[in-house]
């Protein structure tokens, strides 16, 4: 298969599972289950714990131990089943097991799926900076498509759309048992546990410049995440009204919410030109 095919497949697979339950679990959770806000946000703030640590203990065992392909197909195994036992959870407390357990396993993928991007794409003389933004696009495509599938299946509101994201887990298993083999890094043995676990990168809050983004960057995030828990939910809630009921809006709340991917799609595109004529700071000040 051609490399850039291969990748934007795994791209378009890596974002196409979390597209179909990521923006509609918090309405499903909502409307059908019946569960409070406090324990929506309870199963959303899996992520983010997950988050925090997983991704680099997970690479560590990549740089050190197991091939990034294997540590890869492990997660999607983990991510498959554990979204096959959350379409059948019905009570707050086991479905903020099973997420945290999805996110867990699910969250490394974001960084080894770049780790293997970046390992073709050299080994194959490719210049990653103009050649992988036209390949990750295809997961925001994937995303979007996911979100407009499980919308217009009549899934929003239904333990269906687990089932939907387990799939492109299993397909993504098969995938990378095609990949050629990827090399451990072993570039860890003198470093310090300190170094490993990126501790050391709290010293960049020192600088006054880096410590601004990186508070931008955690508002930024606590607002997507709001976003992605309550803002399907949001637009649900209309159907309360019978002046709105019926709306496209309301009945395909996924759709409307995927302009913000479209978006992301559009500007995705544009990266490398904006970067090579005005560099990384006035893109800054201009996002």
């Amino acid at each position: 298969m051609n490399l850039k095919l291969q990748l934007k497949i795994l791209s378009f697979l890596q974002f196409c599972l979390w597209g179909s339950w990521l923006t509609t679990l918090g309405s499903y959770m909502f409307v059908t289950l019946k569960f409070d806000g406090a324990s929506i946000g309870a199963v959303y703030s899996s992520l983010g714990i997950a988050a925090v640590f997983m991704p680099t203990l997970l690479g560590i065992v990549a740089d050190k131990w197991l091939s990034a392909k294997w540590v890869y197909a492990l997660c999607h195994v983990v991510g498959a089943i554990t979204l096959f036992m959350a379409a059948e959870v019905t009570t707050p407390g086991a479905m903020f097991f099973v997420i945290l357990l999805n996110s867990l396993a699910y969250m490394p993928t974001l960084g080894l799926i770049n780790t293997i991007s970046y390992y073709r794409l050299q080994s194959a003389g490719m210049d990653i900076v103009t050649d992988f933004p036209p390949i990750r696009i295809w997961g925001t495509i994937g995303f979007i498509l996911a979100m407009w599938g499980v919308s217009f299946s009549g899934f929003e509101l239904s333990h269906m759309q687990l089932y939907i994201g387990a799939t492109p887990s299993v397909l993504l298993v098969q995938l990378t048992f095609t990949l050629p083999h990827i090399p451990v890094a072993n570039q860890q043995k003198n470093q310090s546990w300190t170094s490993m676990l990126g501790l050391d990168a709290f010293a960049l809050f020192k600088n006054k410049r880096m410590a601004i983004f990186f508070i931008f960057s955690m508002m930024l995030g606590a607002e997507l995440q709001i976003t992605n828990m309550f803002g399907n939910t949001f637009l649900h809630s209309f159907d309360k009204d019978p002046l709105f009921a019926s709306s496209f809006i309301v009945q395909h709340a996924s759709v409307m919410m995927s302009i913000s991917q479209i978006s992301e799609t559009l500007f995705i595109l544009t990266i490398p030109f904006f970067l090579s004529r005005y560099g990384i700071n006035n893109v800054m000040l201009i996002s």
